[in-house]
């Protein structure tokens, strides 16, 4: 079984749902949106589909350019039954390409946030790491299924899945945030960067299970283990 991870900017450390993959007997595949152009592969090729957080917006007209060949990649996928786990802003570019739209959030959320859940065994209530200003609206015909006053944060559309939150987090991934500029992020809203990655390392045990339990749900429950068989030239 192969997953495509998508990546923006730049390569990532593995994170929470690559390894949560890797244990389940999963290959993954990454590829970075760096700018307007990126060469996607086929999403035929894989069993899964995610696409990961960034700094963007995606209803931004100057980052419209950029993100045109992932959401082409996203519609591919989910029409032709490859499920989509999109995950921060992940899951507001699969809201997007299957016809929602998203916006600025209420407030921000960073740091660790309780939700409010219809189906706590495919979506507990967490709490769940955040780090997020914007939020998406759901296409029609998706079911939200977790939420709170600030943004929807989690839907369900076929087999594919957007969560707002980071499952995936992990004490070097926010690392790697923190020295590209969420640092800043943090200061500006009032938080210390240092007091925020101290959770995230006692946190860590939790996370890796919520990971691992979010992950399985959705690949039983969404994503039934009947996948797709991948098809060839």
């Amino acid at each position: 079984m192969r997953a495509l991870i998508i990546n923006h900017e730049s390569s990532a450390p593995v994170d929470g749902l690559q390894s949560a993959l890797a244990e389940r007997g999963w290959e993954c595949e990454e590829h970075v949106v760096k700018g307007p152009g990126a060469e996607l592969p086929d999403p035929a090729g894989f069993e899964l589909v995610a696409p990961l957080g960034a700094a963007w917006s995606a209803h931004d007209p100057e980052v419209a350019p950029t993100i045109a060949p992932e959401l082409a990649l996203i519609r591919r996928a989910h029409d032709s039954g490859v499920p989509v786990l999109g995950i921060c802003f992940g899951s507001q570019l699969l809201a997007t390409a299957l016809g929602g739209r998203t916006d600025r959030a209420a407030r921000a959320e960073f740091g660790f946030v309780d939700v409010e859940t219809d189906d706590a065994s495919l979506v507990p209530s967490g709490p769940w790491f955040q780090f997020h200003n914007d939020r998406f609206f759901a296409p029609d015909g998706a079911r939200v299924i977790a939420r709170n006053d600030a943004a929807p944060q989690a839907f369900v559309l076929g087999r594919s899945m957007g969560v707002q939150f980071h499952p995936e987090i992990t004490p070097d991934v926010l690392e790697q945030w923190l020295d590209g500029g969420a640092s800043g992020v943090l200061r500006r809203a009032g938080l210390d960067p240092d007091t925020i990655l101290a959770e995230v390392r006692a946190q860590a045990v939790r996370t890796s299970a919520l990971m691992g339990a979010l992950l399985d749900a959705f690949l039983t429950k969404v994503a039934p283990a009947h996948l797709p068989p991948r098809t060839r030239d």
